[in-house]
């Protein structure tokens, strides 16, 4: 098979890996592509890719390399290669005037793909959560997190995943260690199957592309309407060096701010978010 051939539920790569996506909804309804956070999967956007098909749109998402269903690579873990593998799927389905929608790491993947691919068959894009314009704390952003945090990252998901993918759910993704926090025992489960279904090398890889990866100059050239949407309680990716900064250097950015809500705040508040996108894309 040739970059961008898709065939059930797979297309294949430019270097050969088969990624996974489901396409639901009608062929010429208007496309949201989802892009999931790490280590998780497109099962991430259940709420989001039910909502959007009741409301007549084509939902699409894919699992990205080395997550989920998608060949466990030891290679290409790194954002060029997953922008890459995004022009296969929009390439292979022939997706035209798509909504993307990245949480996270998907955010980072959102912004590599239309910075580096261009926006000829995009039509509008949000951010949640999103790792941009950059995580980790250097010269040129001083304010980001110490490079210590992701080795610890890599430390504990190398000295034992399984047991490192309950404690990031249980605790600050969902903002389950909060006070009063109403805990989900499904939620918690959910994100440790999904990310057990992926690949170590993959995941290990990864921190350092969500972590690292400068999109600056990315979203400057991205020409789209973009939502940045951010919970000022993340744990996770911290607003003030994430979605304040980004909103700013998105030629067609607009900024809003969810009072408390945590990293993962389309799964905890998912009407809200919802309504929220609908709303961005119907305008």
């Amino acid at each position: 098979m040739t970059n961008g051939k898709t065939e059930d539920g797979f297309v294949t790569a430019k270097d050969g890996a088969s990624i996974y996506y489901k396409d639901w909804g009608p062929r010429d309804a208007q496309t949201v592509m989802f892009h999931h956070g790490w280590p998780l999967t497109a099962d991430d956007w259940d709420a989001q890719m039910l909502f959007f098909l009741n409301h007549g749109y084509r939902v699409v998402a894919h699992d990205r390399r080395g997550h989920g269903r998608s060949t466990q690579t030891a290679t290409g873990n790194e954002m060029n290669s997953y922008a890459d593998d995004v022009l296969a799927v929009v390439a292979g389905l022939d997706l035209k005037n798509v909504f993307h929608v990245g949480h996270s790491t998907g955010g980072g993947e959102v912004a590599r793909y239309l910075g580096r691919h261009g926006t000829a068959r995009a039509g509008k894009a949000a951010l949640l959560g999103a790792v941009p314009p950059i995580m980790v704390k250097t010269e040129a952003s001083p304010g980001g997190l110490p490079i210590e945090v992701f080795d610890g990252f890599r430390a504990a998901l190398a000295a034992n995943r399984a047991q490192f993918f309950r404690d990031i759910p249980s605790g600050p993704f969902y903002g389950f260690n909060r006070d009063g926090a109403k805990v989900s025992q499904g939620v918690i489960d959910n994100w440790w199957r999904q990310g057990m279904m992926g690949g170590t090398k993959a995941h290990y890889d990864c921190i350092k592309a969500f972590s690292e990866t400068d999109f600056t100059e990315d979203l400057k050239r991205i020409d789209i309407p973009v939502l940045v949407m951010h919970g000022d309680d993340d744990q996770i990716v911290p607003i003030a060096d994430s979605a304040l900064l980004s909103s700013k250097l998105l030629p067609k950015g607009t900024l809003k701010v969810y009072k408390g809500f945590p990293h993962g705040m389309a799964t905890t508040h998912a009407e809200t978010i919802n309504a929220d996108l609908l709303a961005f894309f119907k305008a």
